[in-house]
This record gives structure tokens, sequence and C-alpha cells, in this order.
């Protein structure tokens, strides 16, 4: 049995993770980390990491950015591995995970559904074929109305796994309101949709002469993003340390199932 620390367990994604983990007979949370103690936990939570003093193998993070550093000390002084979800890290904070990754294993990703990570291996493979033979690409993305920033950085991580296969060769769209040009062959449009309730939902798009080729990911609750990192704690724990992502977790479940 995996035991695994809740960094942020009172928070929405901590609630998800602390049900999915109750259900799993192969990983189980031993402590929860929150400010708010106003909720009920049948493991013991401590207000500030650094006081945590269970055993555990790895640690998965849900928190914010202001709680990444004390937990970037902790796991990195005391060797297990985490599971980083938290994103709006500082340049700063994102230089103190890669020195963090040189003591122990640290998992970071855009997105934490697996469904999106595979789509990422799906996506370098259909531009490498279709981006030659002259398709265009686009992506959109959908999302609730409360969320700040725009495009999502699920989205443009989609357009990284493209681009990355295709050497780079490509800029990034945002607006076409500005201007009256015809489209470059060069680049990937990204747009942007807000409103309602939408989870997310990301759709990639190889539009060429007579032909469309559609992609498409929805995320209806955020149980997905729960089982993701879930998934990764398992794939992490007993890691060395370094620096991995969930094409990592893809791919060692595609190797065990051949």
């Amino acid at each position: 049995m995996i035991r695994a620390i809740m960094n942020g367990c009172n928070g929405k994604m901590g609630r998800v993770i602390t049900g999915i983990c109750k259900e799993d007979p192969e990983i189980e949370i031993v402590a929860g980390i929150d400010l708010y103690d106003g909720i009920p936990n049948e493991y013991p939570v401590f207000s500030n990491i650094s006081v945590c003093d269970v055993k555990a193998d790895v640690i998965i993070d849900f928190s914010n950015a202001k709680a990444v550093d004390d937990l970037l000390i902790y796991s990195a002084d005391k060797q297990i591995p985490v599971v980083l979800c938290t994103t709006g890290l500082s340049e700063e904070q994102l230089k103190r995970v890669q020195q963090a990754s040189e003591k122990t294993a640290v998992l970071k990703s855009a997105n934490m559904s697996l469904g999106i990570n595979m789509l990422m291996e799906l996506l370098k493979q259909a531009a490498t074929i279709l981006a030659p033979a002259g398709f265009d690409m686009e992506i959109v993305e959908k999302h609730h109305n409360q969320k700040l920033d725009a495009p999502s950085g699920t989205a443009l991580a989609l357009a990284d796994s493209m681009n990355e296969a295709l050497d780079h060769a490509y800029n990034y769209k945002y607006d076409r309101s500005q201007e009256r040009a015809k489209r470059d062959k060069y680049e990937i449009g990204i747009s942007a949709v807000r409103g309602g309730n939408i989870v997310g939902q990301h759709e990639v798009i190889f539009a060429g002469l007579d032909e469309v080729i559609t992609f498409e990911h929805t995320a209806y609750s955020r149980s997905v993003f729960g089982k993701g990192a879930v998934e990764a704690a398992k794939f992490l724990a007993g890691k060395p340390a370094g620096f991995y992502g969930m094409e990592d977790v893809i791919h060692a479940t595609m190797a065990t199932r051949d």
C-alpha cells in the first residue's frame, strides 16, 4: 500500500482525491496539509507541511503557489517524491522545482488528466503526418465563466506538443481581429471560449483540402484530474530523483499492458 500526504486536502481537488484514494486499494492518504480545519478527515491534518511527522511514500499537491516553497523544501529534505499539481508558479519557483528534482522525484504537468496526456501523444504523431501535407492546425478551448486565464494552460500544452514534433517551426495566433491578412502557413490558432460551468473542453482541428480531422477531449468533472494525480502518485512512489511528466505515466501504463 502506497502512503500519500495530501497537500491542500480540504480544497475542492483535495476532497476529490481523498474520495478517490478511499476507493483505491493500492494507495491511502495518511496525512493532510491545509490551513482550513473545518472539514472532518479520517487522517491527521497539519496547518503546515513542515510540522508533518507522518511517514509517507509520496506527496500529492493541489494547493496554491504560496504553499509550494515549504512543500519543495520538505520533499527535498525528506526525499519524498511529489506530484506537483499547483499552477501559477513564478519563474523563481519553477527554478526551485528543478532544484528539488535533483534530490527527489518531482512530477509536474499542465494537466493531470490521463486523457489529455494521451491526446498529446496522439497529436505529436498527427502533426508530423498532417502538417507537412498542408493541414492547418487550430485549437478551440472552452471553460467556465470564472476562469481567469486565457488561453488555458492545457491548450498551450497541446499546441506545444504539436510544435515540439515539428521542430518548433510554428507560431501561435491568439487573435485575428486586429489585422486583415490570410492565415500564415506556419501558425497554430488558439481560441478561448468562457461560459456557464464548462469544466473543460479542448478541440484540436486539422483542416486540409476537402477533409477535416478533429480530436476532442471533454472533462465533465474535476475527478478526471484527481484520478490522473492519483495514478501519477502510484507511478512516482519509489522512483529515483528526477523531473517527470504525465507522459512518463502514460508510457509506463502502455509498457505494463504490452
